[in-house]
């Protein structure tokens, strides 16, 4: 198994205060409805919640800033929401989250709501989830206000991370403008990318499919090993990033750098409750370690570790730094 030692990963988060990382992405809200069922409809064959509690937190983008600041990064974030009650409940979720004033980099479009993914939960099972949102893109005039935003945030920036979950706010002509502003900077430019934008991310350093839109989006099915280093080769070579990272749920993570052959790191959860976020916390940790100078494999590592200690959790989750070093108490070298 592919690891680091406790000493270098105490190093390494020790280095991140005064580290700012950008991130810009679909800002949304989860909202978590919990309750127990104890009997079915009688209007069709589906289960009763009783509501017990209700619960809220940054998600998509906005849980990549929540986890940065949670790993002990300063973060900024950058995206749009709406003019609405769900954008100003996030922007307070926010101001719990960030420093004073940050979320103020958020654009509102009236003509958007709020992106807004209610999760109905019984005994910790997922029951239902409804979203509310607008997947179209962004239109001109806000992609403008985007791009002003963006070039002055990455001025003072350790790393970048673009947070894209195809709600509308990351399009093809932000990305020119503002990626090789950021790649010109000499900082790490990572990605979380969707299908629909996938031609536009360049340049990056890093960009981390999962390994289903990885095979969908070279036209691969043999999701293996093999298949999966044919996929990062082909991504690598169709984007000309610095590196591939797919992310393989419970088999872990693959990394492939330049034209060497890929690493494979196994996932270290010792159990899974939800896998919830688990993404955004894999590139928060990714976007910290690079911005302190560590290796893509570190990188990868630490990122390893930190979605196992998330996906152990309930609900979109975060891993705080505490958690991730002692993490590696438990490996023995």
């Amino acid at each position: 198994m592919q690891q680091i030692s406790q000493k270098r990963a105490d190093e390494i988060l020790g280095q991140l205060r005064g580290r700012s990382v950008v991130v810009y992405g679909d800002v949304m809200l989860d909202e978590f409805v919990w309750g127990e069922v104890t009997r079915i409809s009688p209007e069709a064959p589906v289960p009763v919640v009783d509501i017990r509690r209700e619960s809220i937190h940054l998600g998509g983008a906005a849980n990549v800033l929540a986890n940065l600041i949670n790993l002990g990064a300063s973060a900024r974030l950058v995206g749009v929401i709406g003019q609405d009650q769900a954008g100003e409940r996030l922007r307070a979720e926010l101001s719990k989250t960030s420093e004073a004033g940050e979320s103020d980099r958020l654009v509102a479009d009236s003509d958007r709501p709020t992106t807004v993914k209610t999760r109905i939960i019984a005994h910790n099972q997922l029951v239902v989830r409804a979203d509310r949102e607008k997947r179209t893109p962004i239109d001109a005039q806000t992609e403008e206000r985007m791009v002003a935003v963006l070039l002055d945030a990455i001025k003072d920036a350790s790393a970048f991370v673009v947070s894209d979950y195809d709600k509308g706010a990351v399009t093809p002509r932000v990305l020119r403008e503002v990626l090789p502003a950021a790649y010109k900077r000499r900082i790490p430019v990572l990605v979380d990318p969707k299908i629909r934008n996938f031609d536009a991310y360049r340049p990056a350093t890093l960009v981390t499919p999962n390994h289903h839109e990885a095979l969908r989006l070279t036209n691969t099915e043999e999701d293996t090993d093999e298949g999966l280093k044919v996929a990062a080769h082909l991504i690598r070579g169709r984007l000309d990033c610095d590196a591939v990272l797919i992310t393989r749920g419970e088999r872990g993570l693959m990394l492939l750098e330049s034209y060497h052959e890929p690493v494979y790191v196994e996932t270290v959860a010792r159990e899974v409750y939800d896998v919830t976020g688990a993404g955004d916390t894999v590139i928060a940790t990714l976007a910290c370690a690079l911005s302190t100078g560590a290796t893509m494999l570190e990188a990868a590592i630490l990122a390893n570790h930190a979605a196992g200690i998330v996906v152990g959790k309930i609900g979109t989750a975060t891993a705080s730094a505490s958690e991730l070093a002692s993490s590696f108490k438990k490996e023995q070298f």
